[in-house]
């Protein structure tokens, strides 16, 4: 992103929407849009911030409307806007639709509208050989970006791109800050299945993902940043050495609604079609028409054999490694030196 243009993040008030802000003001942009449904965390950003560089625009994705008065006279999107949690995902599987695939479908096609330069669009491990109905629209979401960048063309003013990652690190609504509020009432560290696998990517991570994509996409692109993982045992372990408190009981609880035991950024498949750009994976969009020749006859004559890239197979952390992540963290390093000053 080179151009010092407007730029839009929608569902810029969460974890990842407000570090990437942080970021993109750190860079000097000098406009940032933020479109959200939820006023009381827009006021709360915009008392916390004070910057004349922000703009807030209340609206809902899945209302074209709103969409559209937020994307005027903007160079670049970031569309992280979504229903992200998967139990509630799953007794509402028809808001998954309406927010995560059609709302997702409202951005990418204003836009292109708008004439756009760049829509990078968030998508999660969950997608890939999804479980559940939040994997499964976000699945969605995936093929419907695609199916867009196809129909535009290579030669299209907007470039429709993706990003994949899985948990980001001390991010809202995740585990990290669920054991730490447990470490400091005392409480039992609660968790599904201990041997559970999860990636583990520091907010810091996610953000020059996302600059990646807006830098090196071709339309339908989907980038994916190569990560370490744990097991939840382990991530538990760490905090309660950090927190000083390794003798709090931990209580196995039981798996969620449509949990996975480990989560997958890639298939085979997917991998066979990529590129290793080093810290990244670009996967190329399939641009082939509808035309086959039959029995599919011009598919690849080499087959590659590979595993998929998932967080059982990663670099995995030990308890030390994870410790070590864990201290890179502006937010855990916080929370340590208000727990060590407690009275």
């Amino acid at each position: 992103m080179n151009e010092r243009n407007a730029i839009l993040i929608t569902g810029g008030t969460g974890s990842f929407g407000k570090t990437m802000l942080q970021d993109l003001l750190d860079k000097g942009y000098p406009e940032v849009r933020i479109l959200s449904r939820d006023e009381e965390k827009q006021d709360m950003l915009r008392t916390t911030l004070r910057s004349p560089n922000v703009r807030y625009y209340i609206g809902d994705i899945r209302d074209r409307d709103s969409v559209d008065r937020a994307m005027a006279g903007v160079d670049c999107v970031f569309h992280a806007a979504a229903l992200k949690q998967v139990p509630s995902c799953e007794f509402f599987p028809i808001e998954a639709v309406r927010t995560n695939i059609l709302g997702s479908e409202n951005v990418i096609r204003s836009a292109t509208a708008n004439n756009v330069r760049s829509v990078v669009c968030l998508s999660t491990d969950k997608a890939v050989l999804p479980v559940n109905a939040m994997g499964m629209s976000k699945a969605m979401m995936e093929k419907l970006a695609q199916a867009l960048a196809r129909t535009l063309g290579p030669d299209a003013r907007t470039i429709v791109s993706m990003v994949r990652y899985g948990n980001v690190m001390y991010s809202r609504g995740s585990v990290i800050p669920l054991f730490i509020r447990q470490i400091k009432t005392g409480a039992p560290i609660t968790v599904t299945e201990p041997q559970m696998t999860r990636f583990l990517m520091p907010l810091r991570d996610s953000v020059a993902l996302v600059h990646h994509a807006f830098d090196h996409a071709r339309s339908g692109d989907l980038f994916i940043r190569k990560a370490a993982s744990s097991t939840i045992a382990d991530l538990v372990t760490a905090l309660l050495d950090l927190f000083g408190v390794p003798d709090q009981p931990v209580e196995a609880i039981g798996w969620r609604h449509a949990e996975k035991l480990y989560e997958t950024l890639a298939t085979a498949q997917e991998l066979g079609q990529s590129e290793d750009m080093g810290d990244y994976y670009r996967i190329r969009m399939d641009n082939r028409d509808l035309n086959y020749k039959a029995y599919f006859t011009e598919g690849e004559h080499e087959t590659v054999h590979l595993d998929d890239y998932h967080s059982h197979n990663t670099e995995r952390l030990d308890v030390e490694g994870v410790k070590a992540l864990l201290l890179s963290l502006p937010e855990i390093k916080a929370e340590l030196a208000a727990w060590n000053a407690r009275a």
